[in-house]
């Protein structure tokens, strides 16, 4: 039986597939620096008739610039707004794409998260000749703004996008006002996963680190990089103030008191006011024209005392 890459490099011969995106192959390299995020907003002077999306804050951007109609396909974290994933077809996990699913919803583009796979699959929707513009995952507020800049440029939708871009940024400029107000900082554990006795943690450069820093938290597992294990003596040295963890994740949905009854945080500050904050994957780690909502309701949680207040600069829309 032959190859999907052999069976990818017959396809590409066929008319049908030739219109898929000719020989272009565009390809935003973000992530090596190659290329920047904004530069294919030349080369796409119309809105792409059929998108296809890998990644949740590429759907909720493109829903935001009122271009829903355009998407063919998303993948499984596309979970914002809650139509996406029930109107469009899916392709799969962000991580576990299908190229030939991509493939038979026969996208004008591809638009896709750094991360997003695996390997494989993307080499093969490159050979396939689409056009599949990767766009870069920097957590910051001044990288959330040019995200969602590149999603519209890519889209075809660049002023929208430069609109809704603003609006995201006059949030993220509230939020930094309502943090040189706080109190004495929180101290903040991002748990991810509770799997057989292993505490899977959030540590610095995590997309968790980002956004308790936003919220006005210290990230108590700095110490290590990225998402890794953390032993109890270190969760109990860190003597986090409260403990994160998002909503009905697959790691382990503990309540507050089978939490703290874990040796690992029965003797923490959190433990004692059963501190432990839930919030929705999406919203607490997308990073898009929601971030600045959800990290000031994260701040409303850290600090109940400070009454924190709405934001009064009206919510990011491309209107």
């Amino acid at each position: 039986m032959p190859s999907l890459r052999t069976r990818f490099a017959s396809l590409r011969s066929r008319p049908q597939h030739r219109e898929l995106g000719a020989a272009i192959g565009l390809t935003l390299l973000a992530a090596t620096g190659l290329i920047a995020p904004a530069t294919i907003g030349g080369a796409l002077a119309q809105t792409p008739e059929r998108i296809v999306v890998a990644g949740g804050v590429i759907t909720e951007v493109l829903y935001a610039l009122g271009l829903e109609g355009k998407i063919v396909g998303v993948d499984t974290t596309s979970q914002f707004p809650a139509e996406a994933l029930r109107d469009k077809p899916s392709i799969g996990y962000v991580r576990a794409l299908s190229a030939e699913g991509v493939l038979s919803l026969k996208p004008s583009l591809v638009i896709a998260v750094e991360g997003a796979g695996p390997p494989d699959a993307v080499s093969l929707l490159n050979e396939a000749g689409l056009k599949l513009a990767r766009i870069s995952e920097d957590n910051s507020p001044e990288g959330v703004v040019t995200k969602i800049e590149a999603i519209g440029a890519v889209a075809g939708a660049a002023e929208p996008a430069k609109r809704l871009a603003q609006q995201t940024k006059a949030r993220f400029d509230e939020l930094a006002t309502l943090r040189t107000a706080l109190p004495a900082k929180k101290k903040v554990l991002f748990v991810l996963s509770l799997q057989n006795g292993r505490v899977l943690v959030g540590g610095r450069n995590s997309s968790a680190d980002s956004i308790i820093a936003m919220a006005g938290g210290v990230n108590v597992a700095a110490a290590v990089e990225g998402y890794k294990p953390m032993t109890d003596e270190a969760i109990l040295a860190a003597a986090p103030d409260v403990v994160l963890m998002m909503r009905n994740s697959g790691g382990h949905n503990a309540t507050p008191e089978e939490l703290f009854a874990m040796p690992a945080f029965a003797q923490t500050p959190a433990a004692a006011g059963k501190s432990l904050v839930r919030m929705d994957a999406l919203y607490l780690l997308g990073f898009g024209p929601r971030t600045p909502a959800a990290a000031r309701d994260l701040m409303a949680e850290l600090y109940p005392d400070a009454k924190i207040p709405p934001l009064k600069t009206a919510a990011a829309t491309a209107q």
